[in-house]
């Protein structure tokens, strides 16, 4: 387990990090391959021994450039223990315009009220318990998720309430020996100062891609582009993902 180059393929509230290494410690990271959750392993990276990277697919459009975006992160911080998952299942369920090719993923209106149609419905509920059932095989005494309450589309499975109430469904469904944490370090955080840290952490934003629709060039115009472009401008720095059109351009 600890140290190994095995790759398991597709069968395929905590306001801030306390940076408190246990010892010994194991974390699974899900990595999807975007901003946030490359921060949060840098900062899991920080807070542990040993990290096991986690990836799930779910059939959305960038399914392929977000798992070359896992890879790359994986490969960056020599993590040799890593799984991804695939639950397509979430496609043919549908309900998003990330996974259902019906629904056109809409153009950024980071002020509309309301649930965004790019929301995957209790998407995060499903790799959270990939992320226990794996932890709990492998010893890991913490999972890493880099969920973000403020400054994000307003997806009701990035609350804080959402982890407190699944974590008590961790403590009460795994074994009585068993004690895993959900750690969530960015999700009071701004997307402006998670950029800031992770590049405080060497974090390498240059390998993530945060686009919901596009897989060469971002297309700067979905929530997740607009948000990302938002975050360096108040960040002050420039975003390193090429784009469709100048970024400069586009102004959130």
């Amino acid at each position: 387990m600890g140290g190994s180059n095995e790759t398991i393929d597709e069968p395929l509230t905590e306001p801030a990090s306390s940076f408190i290494l246990h010892p010994s410690s194991l974390a699974i990271c899900l990595v999807s391959g975007g901003m946030d959750s490359c921060v949060t392993a840098a900062i899991a990276r920080e807070e542990n021994d040993e990290l096991a990277f986690l990836h799930v697919s779910y059939g959305q459009r960038t399914e392929q450039r977000e798992r070359r975006a896992f890879e790359e992160i994986a490969d960056y911080y020599q993590v040799g223990l890593r799984l991804a998952a695939a639950i397509d299942y979430l496609a043919r369920i549908g309900g998003s315009s990330l996974t259902e090719k019906g629904i056109p993923v809409a153009s950024a209106n980071l002020n509309a009220p309301g649930i965004p149609a790019s929301y995957v419905p209790f998407r995060n509920a499903h790799l959270l318990s990939i992320a226990t059932s794996w932890a709990e095989v492998i010893g890991a005494q913490s999972i890493y998720i880099g969920a973000v309450a403020e400054d994000s589309s307003g997806y009701p499975d990035c609350r804080p309430e959402f982890y407190a109430a699944f974590q008590q469904a961790i403590n009460i469904g795994t074994k009585p020996e068993t004690a895993i944490k959900i750690r969530t370090p960015v999700i009071s955080l701004r997307k402006s100062e998670i950029i800031l840290r992770g590049r405080e952490l060497g974090a390498p934003l240059e390998l993530t891609w945060s686009c919901y629709q596009e897989a060469e060039r971002a297309c700067g115009t979905c929530d997740s582009c607009a948000l990302r472009l938002r975050a360096f401008q108040q960040a002050g720095l420039i975003d390193p993902l090429p784009y469709v059109l100048d970024s400069s351009r586009f102004a959130y």
